[in-house]
């Protein structure tokens, strides 16, 4: 039982009043009154304020506040003030800090849409622009719909494995991407201590079972090629025709032409350098331009300000960079049943075919794909570019040659 009483509280005089127990009623020279609570943290002794002193008259009860943890209070009655001395002395020898322990939060955990944000805002600097795009994107379209709204310490494996069920076979490929992405947010929230256990990753696994194989981009038989870019070249021209046999022209995917800058474009030498955030692999790749690509940018100057290295190349109408849509429904367009990212395959299928003496790794190189350290190593770094140079020069004729005339080559080897 304390010493201390409601009564005196009222009238004491400035100084330090002890309660008993190490909690201390602080009356400043002003009249200002607050607690404060001695404890031993560690071998030393330490003041920990508790907050000021809050009167409730005789007779009379107030409920303002009464739904915030004692914890989080700026005021206490002389009742509370010895809970929470009680609770922070308990603290202090379960040995952590009382301090802490007061600053803690203790608000609602968030739902798992706002705690996916604030993943986002958090982990975003850390990735490239691609994959800091696609987290909030692929949450929102295969997650929020089931798990937004849902506080983020409620959800479970059966949760996570509903969720994925509508695009596990259909869609592996994108299953498994907002699979990860869920996992990083409930990481996230347990570091966070917003719950108290990471992703039940094996439990997951367990409920969804193996995810389909996935299927591969339609693509346009090489042997097409030339006459579909033929007709790109006479039709209506148009920002998403021009991208398209951006697309075509050098093999590149559809989102790297897209965020596609005039500062990335040397004309002197021919070529187009990919900064390392725009890059499926995180790294910088250089694409040599063919004559197509080159007269494709010449044509996409009269829409873009080329002078300026900031501007996108290929631009909607507010100067943000065209949908993936507008590319695509090139193609749909002329009841074609293939997709932009297709024509990756087509290049790669003619390089196989009909430029056999080209090593592999310098096609995959070209589409920029990983090659093993081996490879690097058997070849010169000047030499490597030098081959792709060729190998997308000889297709930029080949897809400007309506008869589909291939020059062969003579590639050296280092």
């Amino acid at each position: 039982m304390g010493t201390l009483t409601d009564k005196f509280i009222r009238s004491a005089k400035p100084g330090r009043h002890a309660d008993g127990d190490g909690l201390y009623l602080l009356v400043k020279p002003t009249g200002g009154r607050s607690w404060v609570l001695r404890v031993q943290v560690g071998g030393r002794r330490r003041d920990i304020g508790m907050g000021g002193f809050r009167e409730v008259k005789p007779g009379q009860r107030s409920t303002i506040g009464d739904d915030i943890p004692l914890e989080q209070r700026s005021k206490l009655t002389l009742s509370e003030a010895r809970e929470l001395s009680t609770r922070l002395r308990n603290v202090a020898k379960a040995g952590r800090d009382p301090a802490a322990e007061r600053r803690r939060d203790r608000s609602p955990p968030p739902s798992f849409k706002e705690a996916a944000i604030a993943a986002h805002k958090a982990l975003a600097p850390t990735w490239s622009v691609k994959t800091a795009d696609a987290f909030l994107a692929s949450l929102q379209e295969h997650a929020y719909s089931s798990l937004g709204k849902k506080r983020v310490d409620e959800i479970d494996a059966d949760d996570i494995a509903t969720t994925l069920k509508a695009i596990w076979t259909t869609k592996p490929g994108m299953a498994r991407k907002v699979r990860q992405r869920i996992g990083k947010v409930l990481d996230f929230a347990k570091a966070k201590r917003w719950r108290e256990s990471e992703t039940p990753r094996l439990s997951v696994s367990t409920l969804v079972g193996k995810a389909g194989e996935g299927k591969n981009f339609p693509a346009m038989p090489y042997e097409d090629v030339p006459d579909f870019y033929a007709k790109l070249g006479t039709t209506t021209e148009t920002k998403g025709r021009l991208a398209l046999m951006m697309v075509m022209a050098t093999a590149a995917r559809s989102g790297e032409v897209r965020a596609a800058r005039w500062g990335h474009i040397d004309w002197d030498k021919r070529e187009w350098t990919r900064p390392a955030d725009l890059m499926k692999t995180g790294k910088a790749h250089t694409v040599t331009l063919n004559d197509e690509a080159l007269a494709v940018l010449r044509r996409a100057a009269t829409y873009s300000n080329s002078e300026d290295g900031s501007a996108l190349i290929f631009a909607n109408r507010d100067g943000n960079p065209l949908s993936d849509m507008t590319i695509s429904k090139v193609m749909r367009d002329a009841k074609l049943p293939y997709v932009p990212h297709g024509f990756r395959s087509s290049f790669r299928d003619w390089a196989a075919e009909k430029m056999p003496q080209v090593p592999d790794p310098v096609a995959e190189a070209a589409l920029a794909h990983a090659v093993p350290d081996a490879v690097v190593r058997a070849y010169k770094r000047t030499d490597f570019l030098q081959m792709r140079r060729q190998l997308l020069d000889a297709w930029g004729r080949f897809i400007a040659s309506l008869g589909g005339v291939v020059v062969q080559l003579d590639f050296y080897r280092a």
